[in-house]
């Protein structure tokens, strides 16, 4: 593998998922990752969700930045960020909450 490593979705197959049915609390969210890298220590890759409502549980760091779309965090006091296209944000363990996904996503993210 060579030192520098572009973030892109060129040539890599993409992998499909949805959360658990238990964590959906709205619509019918279609996730896809590209994984760039994913070693025991960290993960990095881009993520692409369509629209839909999870609850999450952060147990790990984790970089975001956002391509495109809209999605909203909120945090289990009820406040509210908004990620859109050219945010970045760090995620640290311990965030309880929900992801919203108003308008497909698109993210780059980097999880230790």
């Amino acid at each position: 593998m060579t030192p520098i490593q572009r973030v892109t979705r060129d040539g890599i197959p993409p992998e499909t998922r949805r959360p658990a049915p238990e964590r959906v609390l709205a619509g019918d969210p279609v996730h896809t990752t590209w994984p760039i890298e994913e070693t025991d220590s960290i993960a990095c890759g881009l993520w692409q969700s369509t629209p839909g409502k999870w609850t999450i549980s952060y147990d790990e760091w984790e970089y975001v930045h956002i391509h495109s779309g809209h999605s909203i965090l909120t945090d289990s006091q009820g406040r509210e960020t908004h990620l859109r296209a050219g945010d970045s944000y760090v995620i640290r363990p311990g965030f309880r909450g929900t992801w919203e996904v108003v308008e497909t996503t698109l993210k780059d993210y980097v999880i230790r």
